[in-house]
C-alpha cells in the first residue's frame, strides 16, 4: 500500500441542516477531517451537480451555492469561502479523456459538496475542485470515470463524494424517530455487503444495483447514489474499506458514510 496515498471518502450528507446541527454524524465528519492526512486539494463530487456531459470547476474563487428552499436564514447566510484550483481542472480533465470535460467557470460548491466539507475543513483553506455527474450515463460508466481519477490520490488529491444510497424523499416519515422502513434497510445492507467487492466494473454488485429488489424504491433517481461508485472505482487491490458512521434517518435516508484507503 502506499503510504502517502490519500484516502477516498463517501459522505452520506443528508439534510443542509447539518450544516448548521451537531450530531453524530457531523462528529464523524469532523474526526475524518482531524484524523487523515490534510490533502493538497479536494476533488468534490455531489449528487447535486448533475448535468449532460461533464464539467468541473475551474474558478480561482468558487462560489457557496445555496440550493435549496425553507431553512432557517442562518443556513443561506454561511458561506465556504475555499479556493479553486483552476490548475487541477485542467489536470483533471487530462485524467478523464477521451471524456470531453467542460472546464465550468459558474457553478461553484453546491451543499452536497461544502455541506460536508464545512465539518471536516472549517477553515475552508484546501483548494476545492468539483466536479459534475454525468445523468446521460450508465452506472458503469460512473465506475470507471473513478478508475481514472484514482492517479490523483497518489498526488496529494483527496477525493470526497457525497449522497445518500437511500434517498426517497417523497416517502420520507418525518416524524421523530421514525423506523428504517424494510426495504430501505434491505437496500443499506446491501450496499453495506458489497462494498469490498472487487473485479470488473460490468460485474459489480454496486455498479448493478438495480438488481436488487429495494433499488428502485431507494433511489427513484439514481443522482444520490452514483457518486459511491467514483470512490468504489478509485480503490487499489490492497485497500481497506471502511464505514465511519451510518444510519438511517426519516425511515428511508441513509447517512452511511464509507472511506476506501
Amino acid at each position: 500500500m502506499n503510504p502517502t496515498r490519500m484516502p477516498a471518502l463517501f459522505l452520506g450528507h443528508g439534510s443542509p441542516m447539518n450544516v448548521l446541527e451537531e450530531n453524530r454524524y457531523t462528529q464523524a465528519w469532523r474526526q475524518l477531517g482531524a484524523s487523515l492526512p490534510k490533502p493538497k486539494a479536494i476533488l468534490a463530487i455531489s449528487a447535486h451537480w448533475y448535468t449532460r456531459g461533464t464539467a468541473v470547476t475551474a474558478m480561482e474563487r468558487p462560489r457557496t451555492i445555496h440550493d435549496f428552499g425553507g431553512f432557517p436564514q442562518a443556513l443561506f447566510d454561511t458561506r465556504y469561502p475555499a479556493p479553486g484550483s483552476p490548475a487541477l481542472a485542467q489536470e483533471i480533465a487530462a485524467l478523464l479523456a477521451p471524456v470531453k470535460v467542460h472546464a465550468d467557470s459558474a457553478w461553484g460548491l453546491d451543499h452536497g459538496a461544502w455541506g460536508v466539507l464545512i465539518k471536516m475543513y472549517p477553515e475552508a483553506d484546501i483548494p476545492v475542485v468539483q466536479l459534475s455527474i454525468d445523468g446521460t450515463q450508465p452506472a458503469a460508466w460512473h465506475f470507471q470515470m473513478g478508475e481514472k481519477l484514482a492517479a490523483l490520490r497518489d498526488r496529494g488529491v483527496m477525493l470526497v463524494a457525497s449522497g445518500n444510497v437511500v434517498h426517497n424523499l417523497r416517502l420520507a416519515r418525518w416524524e421523530e424517530g421514525a423506523e428504517p422502513l424494510p426495504w430501505a434497510s434491505a437496500f443499506e445492507q446491501y450496499v453495506r455487503d458489497n462494498l469490498r467487492w472487487q473485479g470488473e466494473a460490468g460485474a459489480h454488485p454496486l455498479v448493478n444495483f438495480m438488481q436488487h429488489h429495494g433499488a428502485a424504491l431507494s433511489n427513484p433517481t439514481p443522482e444520490h447514489y452514483l457518486p459511491l461508485l467514483y470512490i468504489l472505482g478509485s480503490r487499489q487491490a490492497d485497500e481497506p474499506v471502511t464505514v465511519p458512521v451510518e444510519g438511517i434517518e426519516m425511515a428511508t435516508l441513509s447517512m452511511l458514510s464509507v472511506q476506501v484507503g
